[in-house]
């Protein structure tokens, strides 16, 4: 442990950040914790069982003697995709799980949370050991986002559209008047190089080559998305890739996610209820296609992710993720951990595309400009939006 952090503030570090997913779920009825509408979504009672599960198997297990698991078959029900670990519940089967309970995840969480705490005050808390944890609470900060992401998908899906909370849960911000921001060609660098937390898919700082190019200091609002909708742009292919066209006949693509045209009107479903679309406000729940093809609209493209992040200190970002141009693959010299760990983030290197910033929904003190998210072109449950470049 570094001098200048105390075993008290470690422990008060991991509670507040394990706090703050029951402060999430706090507004949801029991029958909430338990759907699951699509494979995407994952029910928020996993959510709260899988970062327990992180801590109890990469922690103490094999760090805290004579740690006893809560429960031995919580291992087939909470793994999520490592393989190294063993079997595991299939992932279109989380919603099917009527057990274990809400209470009794509840209950492993303060089983775990109890012996954290007590392993934190220890001796076997090393050197060695401290990578994993701040892993383990940046992991937990992740599925905070999906927390948010996944009830917001689970109710606005409800023909009730139910309210999450009555209470405001983003500070509403109006995007102003967009400007572009000019960078001349040149040699820059990106990628992660300083103190504190990153992912193992930010390291390998290095050298790009960019053109000159410009990036907006906005990002694109839900008034601009309508007048590309309202100019025929989900009827009109020579916007689309091939791939994004093929989605937009399949699935009757008229609009960003939420979005609803009633009583001669546009509504979304927002955490708050069914709400009029806020024509000021940056146009959210779009995926990689829709967001190309009103590039293209505007005779324009999506940056790069190198592009963003060179640019990423002259404008404001975290409002939304925004789609970037580039397909998410190792940076030089990337290497994956061994065991477990390795599988984190090189293993989905393929047939994804890199978002960056931040979005409403990404927990306070996780967001940075070298964070590397990542989605399919065809999601778009996620906080989602563009920025346009040239």
């Amino acid at each position: 442990m570094t001098p200048e952090i105390t075993t008290s503030d470690l422990v008060k570090r991991y509670t507040s950040i394990r706090k703050y997913s029951e402060e999430i779920c706090a507004p949801l009825e029991i029958e909430d914790y338990v759907v699951q509408p699509i494979v995407d979504v994952s029910p928020p009672k996993w959510h709260l069982g899988h970062t327990t599960w992180f801590f109890e198997t990469f922690i103490l297990e094999p760090n805290f003697p004579d740690y006893k698991v809560f429960d031995p078959q919580y291992n087939f029900v909470f793994n999520s995709y490592y393989e190294t670990i063993g079997a595991r519940v299939i992932r279109t089967d989380r919603g099917n799980l009527s057990r274990p309970s809400v209470s009794d995840i509840y209950k492993y969480r303060t089983y775990v949370d109890d012996h954290m705490k007590a392993f934190l005050e220890s001796k076997f808390l090393t050197e060695d050991v401290e990578p994993l944890l701040e892993l383990g609470l940046n992991h937990e900060q992740q599925h905070q986002e999906l927390l948010m992401t996944d009830i917001k998908y689970i109710l606005g899906h409800n023909p009730l559209f139910p309210a999450y909370t009555k209470q405001p849960v983003f500070n509403k911000k109006k995007i102003g008047n967009t400007e572009m921001i000019r960078f001349s060609e040149g040699v820059y660098e990106i990628g992660f190089d300083g103190e504190g937390f990153c992912f193992d898919n930010e390291l390998g700082r290095h050298k790009v080559f960019l053109n000159e190019f410009e990036i907006a200091d906005q990002l694109v609002t839900n008034r601009e998305y309508l007048q590309f909708m309202d100019a025929g742009g989900y009827s009109d292919f020579k916007h689309w890739h091939a791939e994004g066209w093929d989605w937009v006949k399949q699935n009757n693509a008229q609009s960003p996610l939420y979005w609803h045209y009633m009583d001669g009107k546009w509504m979304n479903y927002t955490l708050n209820g069914l709400q009029e679309v806020d024509l000021d406000a940056a146009v959210c729940h779009i995926n990689f296609y829709e967001a190309s093809a009103f590039a293209s609209w505007k005779a324009m493209r999506l940056p790069t992710e190198a592009e963003w992040e060179v640019a990423s200190g002259h404008f404001e970002w975290g409002n939304r993720w925004e789609w970037t141009n580039s397909a998410y693959l190792p940076y030089p010299g990337f290497k994956k951990e061994a065991g477990a760990v390795g599988e984190y983030n090189g293993k989905f290197m393929v047939n994804q595309t890199v978002l960056r910033g931040a979005s409403d929904a990404t927990p306070p003190g996780h967001s940075r400009n070298t964070y590397r998210n990542f989605f399919q072109t065809s999601l778009k449950w996620q906080f989602t939006g563009i920025r346009l470049a040239r």
